[in-house]
């Protein structure tokens, strides 16, 4: 496969031990190239990442020394994607939950749209926790809210497309967006820029511990992380409120 020049995968990795392995595996086996950020991880991931890519010559890896969030790992990467010349970046997650199989479609709707948001939308089976399935809800509203209802299928949903330039300039101006409220306010600010929003139904699938699966989702500590972004959004969706009904009016 001939490696793309502007638009590339990337994954954070925080302790996935060798799950990451095979979603990069099954990654490149759609699209090349595909970036590993680990994220200070302890779990022996690293030295499994770093043999693959020996061989692998489409896969590159970067180990931040110390555990930062997955938005500060996503923006690491984006940050040397975009000297590397990259235009887009698909984000998806290191733990097997994100459907490979759908990389291309999601590339290919990129590379027609390019100054769009790609966002999956998740179609879940009966793996899925119904505290998150129920929970994901109420962000999704606020987030639509904040946006003045712009049509966010899914604020949390981390297999999409960014376009790389306008989301290291939002995160660039911002002391949040480092951890797990990463993507729903990406997702916010970039349509406070103007940019659309194209939603593609994709599969998730939570594995069990039978499985190897890995969650690092904190119920209290990333809900409450949750409720203080969505209510800096508010006051700043407040602000922009005569600009995004100007442009909506526009057609825009």
């Amino acid at each position: 496969m001939n490696p793309s020049t502007t638009h590339l995968i990337l994954i954070p990795s925080y302790d996935t031990g060798p799950l990451v392995v095979r979603t990069v595996r099954e990654a490149l086996a759609h699209w090349a190239p595909v970036w590993v950020v680990v994220d200070g991880s302890t779990d022996g991931s690293v030295a499994l990442l770093e043999d693959l890519a020996r061989t692998e010559r489409n896969l590159r890896v970067f180990v931040l020394p110390q555990n930062r969030g997955k938005g500060a790992a996503v923006l690491h990467g984006l940050i040397e994607a975009r000297k590397a010349g990259f235009t887009h970046a698909l984000t998806m997650d290191a733990d097997g939950q994100h459907p490979a199989w759908l990389i291309e479609t999601f590339m290919c709707e990129s590379q027609s749209r390019p100054d769009a948001l790609v966002l999956g939308k998740p179609v879940f089976d009966a793996s899925a926790p119904l505290v998150r399935v129920r929970g994901r809800k109420l962000s999704n509203w606020w987030a639509n809210l904040e946006t003045l209802w712009t049509g966010i299928g899914d604020s949390l949903y981390g297999f999409r497309v960014y376009p790389i330039a306008p989301l290291v300039e939002v995160m660039a101006r911002t002391m949040w967006m480092r951890r797990f409220d990463f993507d729903a306010e990406a997702a916010v600010r970039l349509i406070w820029r103007g940019h659309g929003v194209v939603n593609i139904d994709a599969p998730v699938k939570y594995l069990g511990k039978h499985e190897g699966g890995v969650s690092h989702f904190n119920y209290l500590r990333d809900n409450v992380l949750l409720v203080w972004m969505h209510t800096r959004l508010v006051f700043g969706f407040l602000l922009r409120f005569p600009i995004l009904v100007a442009r909506r009016l526009a057609g825009g």
